[in-house]
């Protein structure tokens, strides 16, 4: 069986969000994203999307930051992997400095490292809200330990991940 041939596509916000809800593992589609893309296999269907927003970090400069907030495929192979690629292609003729993601430390970051991303941080993971600041949140996502990657023009160091022997 000959792998798909795989093409990088723009896609509206409501076809994104309406695979995410249908596909990802463990979020909800999220609120809100500059741009999305996707990617479609030689017959033209979607295998997979990235919304693309702010950061949320708040150390980390808003304006010339891009995160992908959510990446979704429906498991063909490369898809996620193509999505990244081209996050990493696409940053800076926008006008941004880096792009970064956050994964769960349980998950592996396998397309991620196919991409030439690179863990840079640990975020300790929890909740969005804050009790006695009035910002109550209802979570509807994971608390667990987070892993920050970075593209590869970063200027940060990878990082060796809990697990990891000698990378």
């Amino acid at each position: 069986m000959s792998q798909s041939q795989l093409t990088i596509v723009p896609v509206y916000w409501r076809e994104a969000k309406e695979y995410i809800a249908r596909v990802h593992r463990h979020h909800l589609p999220g609120a809100n994203g500059r741009f999305c893309i996707g990617v479609e296999d030689e017959s033209g269907e979607l295998r997979g999307v990235a919304v693309l927003g702010r950061t949320k970090a708040r150390m980390l400069p808003h304006k010339h930051v891009l995160e992908a907030t959510r990446v979704a495929t429906d498991g063909c192979p490369n898809a996620c992997s193509a999505l990244y690629g081209a996050v990493c292609r696409l940053h800076k003729p926008h006008g941004y400095r880096k792009a970064c993601t956050y994964i769960l430390a349980s998950e592996p970051g396998t397309s991620l490292e196919a991409a030439g991303w690179k863990p840079v941080a640990i975020s300790e993971g929890g909740s969005w809200s804050r009790n006695g600041q009035g910002r109550l949140r209802d979570d509807k996502h994971p608390l667990d330990v987070k892993i920050r990657w970075e593209c590869k023009c970063s200027e940060l160091p990878r990082i060796q991940l809990p697990g990891e022997a000698g990378k």
